[in-house]
């Protein structure tokens, strides 16, 4: 299988940012042997440190069936990394003062004015009760709303959200917006009273929905006015325009038993992202690539700066980056039950990253303040600003996220090449 080092992105060797390049080597044997068995179609992988890139490869096949090799400038489904762009969004306007992350929802939204949280029944008949407290901005930010993933048909809160059409109102090419399912949320109970379970759903589309009511303009022209344009993200966007279409990969599932080890799930020419999207989530609705998301990661392991553009400011990334679960709890503790991009124990979480609290009760190598998140097609990042600002970033388009331990492989193999 191709492979290929672009030494046009490397700016360092790694021996000049305290690694070691023949440790880090490992990085490169774990991807391949990924590649090499099959079970992921082609794969990039980046690593900085020191605000130097030190490691950039890409291995196999972006699109297998048109047999095209990966490229460096391939364009990939974010799907969940769009949560932690959105949640800096948000967080811009934070620090204008246009909120307090303490506000109730319904303040701002008054749809969400008065909702009850499930007692007890079915999806046709059911009871419910005031809420121990009302759902908070922090809330949205930290996935302790009370709202669950547009998918969850374990419960019948869940099993509402699928009758009311919110999974195809999200759907790419739809036709919906985030005025639709703000209303529509609005008439369904909570699950859970908000702060007392951490249930990973569709809180960040809420969180996208907040930057139209405070900006007064779309969250696709907010997003790219504060984060994506400051940063020149240029190919990060919520579609994909016919000038970048030969650089958009193809998105593959895990195969059942009988099937091969991957099978194609989109093309890209099949793909609703080749169209304007009008639903614009900032829960999984962007679309990138290794060097954009870079960008972004280098602006937060810089304290919110890059290239003299400042993004945020580094005391509110500070406050991002921390813990917010109440008595240092992990996620293990907040017992939500959905589908997630993270082990819960010795995790926490903040406003819009997971946070590394006890690498031994995680049972992963890292230390803590580490902070990241994935997608659905196992796409990965992290930043340790405790380790001179390591980065992480890990592309491929292969669902479930849950298919290989990939993302914990990947520590191991980068914190065993720090030897300073």
């Amino acid at each position: 299988m191709a492979s290929s080092v672009h030494p046009e992105i490397i700016e360092a060797a790694p021996e000049d940012v305290g690694m070691s390049s023949s440790r880090l080597d490992q990085v490169t044997r774990l991807v391949h042997r990924y590649v090499d068995d099959g079970r992921f179609p082609g794969v990039i992988s980046m690593v900085a440190r020191r605000g130097k890139v030190v490691h950039f490869e890409t291995y196999g096949s972006m699109d297998a069936e048109a047999g095209k090799a990966m490229r460096p400038d391939a364009i990939v489904r974010l799907h969940s990394m769009t949560k932690p762009i959105a949640s800096i969004a948000l967080m811009t306007l934070y620090e204008e003062a246009l909120f307090q992350l303490d506000d109730p929802a319904s303040k701002y939204i008054p749809e969400f004015k008065d909702l009850q949280v499930f007692k007890g029944g079915t999806v046709e008949r059911y009871e419910t009760r005031a809420p121990a407290r009302e759902m908070t901005i922090r809330d949205l930010l930290m996935h302790t709303s009370g709202l669950l993933q547009n998918t969850g048909v374990n419960s019948p809160v869940g099993q509402m959200y699928e009758k009311a059409g919110l999974r195809a109102l999200r759907a790419k090419g739809a036709g919906g917006t985030l005025k639709e399912m703000i209303t529509k949320v609005g008439r369904m109970p909570l699950h859970c009273d908000p702060g007392s379970q951490w249930n990973y759903g569709i809180s960040t589309d809420v969180v996208g929905y907040l930057c139209e009511v405070f900006s007064g303009h779309g969250f696709e022209e907010f997003i790219a006015e504060r984060v994506l344009k400051p940063l020149r993200m240029e190919d990060t966007a919520f579609d994909v325009p016919a000038a970048k279409f030969d650089r958009f990969a193809a998105e593959y599932r895990r195969g059942d038993e009988g099937e091969p080890p991957y099978v194609l799930s989109e093309a890209p020419a099949s793909s609703a992202l080749t169209s304007p999207q009008t639903y614009f989530s900032g829960a999984g609705g962007l679309v990138s690539t290794a060097a954009d998301y870079m960008r972004f990661c280098k602006m937060l392991a810089n304290g919110g700066e890059l290239d003299g553009r400042r993004v945020i400011g580094p005391r509110t990334l500070s406050l991002m980056a921390m813990n917010h679960f109440e008595d240092g709890q992990d996620l293990a503790a907040m017992n939500g039950g959905a589908p997630t991009e993270s082990t819960r124990d010795g995790i926490g979480f903040g406003l819009g990253f997971a946070v590394l609290l006890d690498p031994a009760r995680a049972q992963i190598v890292g230390t803590p303040g580490e902070y990241y998140w994935g997608g659905a097609a196992s796409t990965a990042f992290f930043i340790n600003p405790n380790e001179d600002g390591l980065v992480m970033i890990f592309l491929t388009q292969l669902k479930p996220s849950s298919s290989y331990p990939i993302r914990r492989e990947l520590r191991t193999a980068i914190y065993q090449a720090i030897i300073d």
